[in-house]
């Protein structure tokens, strides 16, 4: 069994409810052939989360259409969008409007030097919950809170409480969280979708009982 087969097998029975598929420096062939073998061997859906704009591939299920709201990079909020659009019309793949917002997790992290934008600053929780809400009423249907792979400080849970208080779509944060609890924190604060990434490389077993505290923290509060 390969590495992906296991990691597969292993959250198909944590009931991970998505794979999130992108990255910074990802080539699209190689972005085709990755979600092909997944599907393969999984029913998960599969979203692009697209690091640059020649990660799309019609061989997904979805993809958050990323606009980068808390940064002032006219390309990453609106340019590439401009340059992608015809192509992601003529697919199959279901559209998600999201706002992307960079958190400071601490480090210098791969999608601030990609992006050139600065993040918003650990502590201002109120440019947060501004940002969140210029999101909202441009229509996005989804906020990210994203502190950036491997970060040292997570999104706070006062943070996500306070945004989660002033918009009315769903909340998905990622970035630094490593532990189940830090997971369910997040979730009792307000997010709707929990991202890990770097956790997971690092330890593959860590999924179950990631999985096991969302799903639990899910149940209760509905």
């Amino acid at each position: 069994m390969t590495e992906l087969d296991r990691l597969l097998r292993m959250a198909d029975d944590a009931h991970v409810d998505y794979f999130f598929i992108g990255g910074s420096l990802l080539q699209h062939n190689d972005l085709d052939k990755f979600i092909v073998e997944i599907k393969s061997r999984s029913s998960i859906p599969c979203i692009l989360f697209p690091g640059n704009g020649f990660q799309i591939s019609a061989e997904a299920d979805a993809i958050l259409y990323l606009s980068l709201i808390s940064g002032r990079n006219p390309d990453l909020l609106i340019g590439k969008h401009v340059e992608t659009a015809a192509h992601i019309r003529q697919t199959q793949l279901e559209v998600m409007s999201t706002g992307y917002m960079l958190i400071d997790g601490g480090s210098s992290t791969a999608v601030n030097y990609m992006s050139n934008t600065l993040p918003i600053p650990h502590d201002k929780n109120s440019i947060a919950v501004s940002t969140a809400m210029a999101g909202e009423m441009l229509g996005m249907q989804m906020i990210y809170l994203e502190a950036g792979s491997g970060a040292y400080t997570p999104v706070s849970t006062s943070m996500i409480s306070k945004v989660s208080q002033h918009i009315r779509i769903p909340i998905i944060v990622g970035g630094g969280i490593s532990t189940p609890e830090k997971a369910q924190k997040n979730l009792e604060a307000g997010a709707d979708i929990i991202v890990v990434g770097n956790a997971i490389e690092k330890d593959p077993e860590l999924l179950i009982d990631l999985s096991a505290a969302i799903h639990s923290s899910k149940t209760i509060s509905h």
